[in-house]
C-alpha cells in the first residue's frame, strides 16, 4: 500500500502560502484572524 499523504512544499505554498492567501478576499480575512489571535506564522513558508 501506499502512503496517502505525501508532502510537496511547493504545491502546498502555492495553495496556502501567503501569496495565495493574499490573492483571495477571504484568504485576507483569514489572515487578519490570526494577525487578531496573535499568531507567530501566518502562513507555510516557502521552501
Amino acid at each position: 500500500m501506499l502512503p496517502t499523504y505525501r508532502p510537496h512544499k511547493r504545491k502546498r505554498a502555492k495553495k496556502i502560502g501567503f501569496r495565495a492567501r493574499m490573492k483571495t478576499t477571504g484568504g485576507r480575512a483569514t489572515l487578519k484572524r490570526r494577525r487578531f489571535k496573535g499568531r507567530k506564522k501566518l502562513t507555510h513558508k516557502q521552501a
